[in-house]
């Protein structure tokens, strides 16, 4: 299929200095544990991801020919190795706070080199597309829609806001490449379903042992939490048109064109672009 990835689009990545809280405020999210375990379970699998995700789209950097996708995938390469050294600075703030964050890493880790052991190399890169995806409409809801990180305190906004641009201007090209080298929708399907299933896993199990160290895991934060996540109008379940329409034939994550959102976003990062 024909890429629908704007022609202009410029991936590069930008070093931040975030600057940390060091120590970080337990409850850095609206003084709210749930809300803020959310995104720091997210940030336990970031590192090892995106080290996984760089690695899948490198199996196939040789095969590609278009000096437009080979520009992206060296912008792609560049972001994801920021977020992952970024994330492990703030995974040791999480460390240093208590939580038994190599614990939650250990699953993850074993699972990325079962996968890179025994499956192909078409199959990790559809596993990197489909995770790609999550991240991409996760990142559109914390840019379009401010609610979701409103009562956050300033740095770990930023983090957080910086780290969904970049993944909404790179959220195409692990999918370009996989469509230039495979196109296998039922395989991509297939990965889809695997990594939501561990994708939730993993956020709510790194949720649920941060509440617990913290004295938090009752069913009242709980029920908040869920409410928060899955209610009428919570931020999973604003996402769910968006995450159902990769199962569509036809779909390109361009179809959900968010690069006015971007444009709009981007001056706020502006001084860290690597020139």
């Amino acid at each position: 299929m024909n890429s629908l990835t704007p022609r202009d689009l410029k991936i590069v990545p930008r070093r931040m200095d975030f600057a940390l809280p060091d120590p970080l405020l337990r409850h850095w999210h609206s003084n709210d544990p749930f809300k803020t375990h959310f995104f720091n379970a997210m940030s336990v699998l970031f590192p090892d991801g995106e080290r996984y995700f760089i690695d899948s789209v490198r199996l196939f950097r040789d095969r590609i020919d278009d000096p437009s996708l080979q520009e992206q995938i060296r912008g792609f390469i560049g972001q994801e190795g920021h977020h992952s050294r970024e994330h492990v600075e703030y995974n040791d703030r999480l460390r240093a706070l208590g939580y038994d964050i190599d614990q939650l890493e250990m699953p993850v880790k074993k699972r990325i080199r079962f996968v890179q052991k025994q499956f192909t190399a078409e199959r990790q890169l559809a596993g990197t597309v489909a995770m790609e995806h999550f991240t991409a409409i996760l990142a559109d809801a914390l840019l379009r829609e401010p609610q979701w990180l409103e009562g956050a305190i300033p740095e770990m906004k930023q983090i957080w806001r910086w780290h969904a641009l970049e993944e909404t201007e790179h959220k195409a090209v692990a999918f370009d490449v996989y469509m230039q080298v495979c196109g296998d929708r039922d395989l991509l399907r297939k990965a889809m379903r695997q990594a939501t299933f561990f994708f939730l896993k993993d956020v709510t199990l790194g949720t649920w042992h941060m509440l617990r160290r913290d004295g938090c895991a009752n069913i009242g934060t709980w029920a908040r939490g869920m409410r928060w996540l899955w209610g009428r109008d919570g931020f999973f379940t604003r996402l769910i048109p968006v995450y159902r329409d990769f199962y569509r034939d036809g779909f390109h994550p361009w179809q959900h064109d968010n690069s006015e959102v971007m444009r709009m976003n981007a001056a706020e990062f502006a001084d860290g672009l690597v020139r």
